[in-house]
C-alpha cells in the first residue's frame, strides 16, 4: 500500500482550526436536562482509544497524554475509555467489544495486527460507530478515516540517512544488519519497502534480514547477535533497525560482543533513551514524528464523529489504499534527526526538554552538542 500523490505537505505543528462546539464545563449536568451541544451529541459522549502496546515507548508517554488532553480541551464532559492490548490481538478484540457494549460513539483504533483488526471494524459498523484507524492501517475494512505519516517515505528517509553516512565514511560496499518491524504491522512493511527501495542496488550488502515479532527490542538483540556470530563483530558497517527500541537492541547486542567502534544504527520515533544515545554516539539517527500533532489531530477528528460533525475543510490531506477502499487520510510529515540537529527538532518542538535529556551521565554529550539545560 502507498499513499496517492495527492498529499499535500502540512505544518506539522499547524494550528488546527478545529473548533467544534466544546460540551458544557460546568459540574451541574447530573441536576436536570440540559440542550445537548450543537451537532445533536449530549453531555459525556465517549470515545474510545485503543492503543496496542507498551513496548514502544511513545504510546504512553505522548499518543495517550495529547490525544487526552485534547480531548478534554474541545470537550470537558467526553469520557475517554482507553485500553491498551499489550500486543494481543485477541485482547484488542476483547477491549473494543467492551467499548462498544459501553456507548462508545467512536473507535480510535492502532491496530495489533493490521489483518485481524478488520473485525473489530465489521463489529463497529454493525453499532453504526465510526473508525479512525490511528497510526496503523488497518486493512481490508470500511474505515472511516486514516491518520498517520509517509510510511513508505520514513523508511526511505532511515536507509538514505544511513547509506549517506556511510558513502562518507568511506563504507559505501561493506555489509549492513537489517531488522524491521513486526509482520503484523502494516506499517513495518511500508518502512521495509521505502528501506529496500532506497538501500537494493547501493553497493551495500544485506548480510542479515530480520523481522522483529511484536517490535520486542528482547528480539532484536537476539537477532543481532545471530548477525554478530554469522557475520563476525568487525564487518558489519551499518545496522539498519526500523525503531528507536530495535535500535536499543541492536547496539545492546554489539556493546556486549564488543563491537568498537559501533557502526551507524537507525532508529524512529525519537524515543527519549534514542536521542540521549545519538548524543553519546551510540546510534546515529532516529525520524522525528510529529506525535503530539497526531494525537491533537486524532482527538480532534474522534470527537467531531462522536458528534456527528463533520470534519473541517482541508484536514483531509490524502487517500490511502487498505485493499478495501481509498481511506481519506491525514498524513503528516517526519523528520531525520541526528546529533546535529535535537535542539532545533525535539527540543524546539517541547518534544523533549533538555532537563530530560541531559540529566545524569548524559550532560557532558549534552554540553558537547551545546545543548545545555
Amino acid at each position: 500500500m502507498r499513499s496517492t500523490s495527492r498529499i499535500r505537505t502540512v505544518g506539522v505543528l499547524a494550528a488546527l482550526m478545529f473548533l467544534a462546539p466544546a460540551c458544557k464545563r460546568d459540574s451541574t449536568e447530573a441536576k436536570g436536562p440540559e440542550a445537548p451541544p450543537a451537532g445533536g451529541a449530549a453531555s459525556g459522549v465517549k470515545i474510545a482509544l485503543l492503543l496496542p502496546e507498551s513496548k514502544t515507548a511513545r504510546y504512553e508517554t505522548h499518543d495517550r497524554p495529547h490525544f487526552e488532553r485534547k480531548v478534554k480541551e474541545l470537550c470537558a464532559n467526553c469520557e475517554i475509555l482507553y485500553s491498551n492490548a499489550d500486543q494481543d490481538a485477541s485482547k484488542q478484540q476483547n477491549q473494543a467489544e467492551a467499548a462498544l457494549t459501553n456507548g462508545a460513539k467512536v473507535l480510535v483504533l492502532d491496530p495489533v495486527d493490521s489483518a485481524s483488526a478488520a473485525a473489530i471494524v465489521t463489529r463497529a459498523r454493525q453499532s453504526k460507530v465510526p473508525v479512525l484507524s490511528y497510526e496503523r492501517l488497518i486493512l481490508n475494512a470500511d474505515v472511516d478515516y486514516y491518520i498517520s505519516f509517509d510510511n513508505e517515505k520514513v523508511g526511505k528517509l532511515q536507509a538514505q540517512a544511513l547509506l549517506d553516512k556511510l558513502k562518507a565514511d568511506g563504507k559505501g560496499s561493506g555489509s549492513i544488519v537489517i531488522i524491521n518491524g513486526s509482520p503484523t504491522d502494516n506499517n513495518a512493511k511500508l518502512f521495509k519497502a521505502g528501506a529496500h527501495s532506497v538501500l537494493d542496488g547501493s553497493g551495500l550488502q544485506v548480510g542479515a534480514e530480520y523481522d522483529t515479532p511484536d517490535w520486542s527490542p528482547d528480539k532484536a538483540q537476539q537477532q543481532m547477535e545471530q548477525a554478530i556470530t554469522s557475520l563476525g563483530k568487525d564487518k558489519i558497517v551499518g545496522v539498519y533497525a526500523a525503531n528507536d527500541g530495535t535500535a536499543g537492541g541492536a547496539i545492546a547486542a554489539m556493546k556486549a560482543a564488543g563491537v568498537s567502534p559501533l557502526p551507524p544504527v537507525t532508529g524512529q520515533d525519537a524515543e527519549l533513551a534514542a536521542i540521549q544515545r545519538i548524543l553519546s554516539g551510540e546510534q546515529f539517527m532516529t525520524v522525528y514524528k510529529a506525535i503530539k500533532a497526531e494525537g491533537e489531530i486524532a482527538a480532534e477528528v474522534a470527537v467531531a464523529l462522536a458528534r456527528g460533525n463533520p470534519l473541517p475543510p482541508g484536514r483531509v490531506n490524502g487517500k490511502v489504499n487498505n485493499g478495501a477502499k481509498d481511506v481519506p487520510s491525514i498524513l503528516l510529515p517526519a523528520q531525520v534527526v541526528t546529533k546535529d540537529n535535537v535542539k532545533s527538532t525535539v527540543v524546539a518542538d517541547g518534544f523533549w526538554t533538555t532537563a530530560q535529556i541531559c540529566e545524569g551521565s548524559y550532560a557532558s554529550a549534552c554540553a558537547s552538542a551545546q545543548l545545555t539545560p
